[in-house]
C-alpha cells in the first residue's frame, strides 16, 4: 500500500520502513524556528544545562510579534535572545528591520524546501506545508529537546485529502475557499490530521495563495498541511535557494481517511467571513446585511503578501477610505514592503488614507500598531477573531479576503469588492 506525502517525509525522518496512523516515530528535524519566544526555548535549554545548541546552522531566530518593541518588557527580552544568538552562534537571526513575519522570512530566504521535517514554536507553522515540507507547531519546552538533540517524537496523522476543480468566481480567492472549508468541517474537523490540497484549481494557484490555505489550515485542528510540489512551487524556489530541491509527492495508491470534494465554482458563490467570535463560524458575505466597521486590517501570515497589496491597491486606487474607518496596512516582509513601494502600491493606500506599519505581526496578536476599543469591529485579513484577539474583549473581528478588507476599508461596512469595483473599470495598477 502506498504512503501519503505525511508518511513518507516521516518514513525517511525516522528510518523507518513504513509508519501508519497513529504510530509515534522519533524523528530527526531539519530546521527549528523561533520568534520572540525563543526566550521561552532559550530559558528551557538552559535549565537542560547543555552548553551548546545541536546544530546552530539549523536553527532560525525572527523577532516579528512585537516589532519594534512596544514595551520595555518587550525590549528586555529582544536583548535577552540577541545575547544568546550571538552566544550560540547562530548565524540565521532575522531582527527587527531585516525580516518580517516568520512564516514569510523562512521560505522567502530559501530555508524551506520539500521533504523537510520543520517544526516552529508558532501555531502557524502549517504555513510551510505549502513549500512541502512537514511543518508543525510545538511548544517552548519541545523546542528546548530539539535545540538539545535535533529530534522530536511525532505521532503519524492519518490524511483528509481535499480536491478542489473548477474555476473561481470573480473576487473570489484563496482566503475564501479554505474560510469555505473551515466553515464545512468545523474548528475540530481535520484534529491532528495531515490535510493535501489538490487538483485543478489548487495547481493553478500562486505560492502566495496556496501559503494561505497551509495557514488556516490549523484553524480547523490540521496537524500539517500540503499544497501540490510542482513546477509552479519548484521554479519560486529556484529563485531562492541553491540547494536541491526534491519533487516529493503522495504514492497514487495512497490510504486517505477522507477524500473531500470541492468544485470552486459551483460550492462558493460569493465572499466568505468568519464571524465573532471564532473561525469556523463561517457565513456568505450576503447573509450579513449592513455591518459597520471602524478598523481594516491588511496583512499577517495569512494576507500580507505582494498579490494581497495588489489587490487592495486596485480597489482603493482612486477612492478613500470612509471617515468612519480606519485601515491599516502591514507587509508580511521587509522585501515585500520594497516591492509594495516600488511598485506603487504603498502610495496608492496611503493616498486613499491607509497607514503603513512596519512588516510583522501587528494587532493580529493584539499587542500594538492597531487594537481595538470596545464595542468596535474590524474586517481583517488575518488568521483569528477570538474573543479580544485584536484588544478589547467587547470588540469584534470579521475574518475576510484582502478585498473584502480593501472594499468593505471604503464603504465602512462589509462590503463585496464588486459593489466598489465595476467590471468596466480599468485596472490602475500592475497585478
Amino acid at each position: 500500500m502506498g504512503m501519503t506525502l505525511a508518511e513518507k517525509i516521516l518514513v525517511r525522518a525516522s528510518g523507518r520502513e513504513s509508519v501508519a496512523p497513529d504510530e509515534v516515530v522519533v524523528a530527526r528535524v531539519d530546521l527549528a524556528m523561533s520568534h520572540e519566544n525563543a526566550d521561552l526555548v532559550r530559558k528551557s535549554f538552559l535549565e537542560i544545562g547543555r552548553p551548546h545548541v545541536w546544530d546552530p546552522s539549523k536553527i532560525v531566530i525572527i523577532f516579528d510579534h512585537r516589532v519594534p518593541a512596544e514595551s520595555e518588557r518587550t525590549a528586555t527580552t529582544h536583548q535577552a535572545v540577541r545575547e544568546f544568538v550571538a552566544a550560540q552562534g547562530i548565524r540565521h537571526f532575522y531582527d527587527v528591520g531585516r525580516g518580517g513575519i516568520c512564516h514569510q522570512v523562512l521560505p522567502e530566504n530559501g530555508h524551506v524546501r520539500p521533504g523537510m521535517v520543520l517544526v516552529g514554536t508558532d501555531s502557524h507553522t502549517t504555513t510551510h506545508g505549502a513549500f512541502g515540507a512537514f511543518a508543525t507547531g510545538i511548544g517552548a519546552t519541545e523546542m528546548a529537546g530539539v535545540w538539545t538533540g535535533g529530534t522530536l517524537w511525532f505521532k503519524v496523522p492519518a490524511t483528509l485529502r481535499i480536491l478542489v476543480e473548477g474555476e473561481f468566481r470573480p473576487w473570489i480567492s484563496a482566503k475564501d475557499l479554505i474560510l469555505y472549508i473551515i466553515g464545512r468541517l468545523g474548528a475540530a474537523g481535520a484534529d491532528y490530521r495531515a490535510v493535501e490540497f489538490d487538483g485543478a484549481a489548487i495547481r493553478r494557484m500562486t505560492v502566495a495563495s496556496r501559503m494561505v490555505l497551509a495557514n488556516l489550515s490549523m484553524e480547523m485542528g490540521a496537524k500539517v498541511a500540503f499544497t501540490p510540489v510542482d513546477n509552479t512551487l519548484l521554479d519560486w524556489l529556484r529563485a531562492r535557494t541553491p540547494e536541491p530541491l526534491e519533487q516529493v509527492a503522495p504514492d497514487p495508491d495512497a490510504r486517505y481517511e477522507r477524500v473531500l470534494r470541492i468544485d470552486a465554482g459551483e460550492d462558493i458563490w460569493e465572499p466568505q467571513i468568519a464571524c465573532p467570535h471564532a473561525v469556523d463560524h463561517v457565513r456568505p458575505l450576503s447573509a450579513l446585511g449592513d455591518v459597520p466597521v471602524h478598523q481594516a486590517v491588511l496583512g499577517s501570515c495569512t494576507n500580507g503578501r505582494l498579490e494581497d497589496l495588489a489587490i487592495a491597491a486596485r480597489i482603493l486606487s482612486g477612492r478613500k477610505v470612509h471617515p468612519r474607518t480606519r485601515l491599516v496596512v502591514i507587509p508580511a516582509s521587509q522585501q515585500i514592503y520594497r516591492d509594495a513601494m516600488r511598485l506603487g502600491y504603498l502610495d496608492t493606500l496611503v493616498a486613499a488614507g491607509g497607514m503603513i506599519a512596519p512588516p510583522g505581526c501587528g494587532p493580529c496578536v493584539g499587542v500594538h500598531q492597531g487594537i481595538l476599543a470596545a464595542g468596535e469591529a474590524c474586517v481583517s485579513s488575518t488568521n483569528r477573531n477570538f474573543i479580544g484577539r485584536m484588544g478589547s474583549k467587547d470588540s469584534q473581528v470579521y475574518l475576510a479576503s484582502p478585498a473584502v478588507v480593501a472594499a468593505s476599508a471604503v464603504a465602512g461596512k462589509l462590503e463585496h469588492p464588486a459593489a466598489i469595483v465595476k467590471e468596466s473599470e480599468p485596472c490602475l495598477v500592475e497585478a
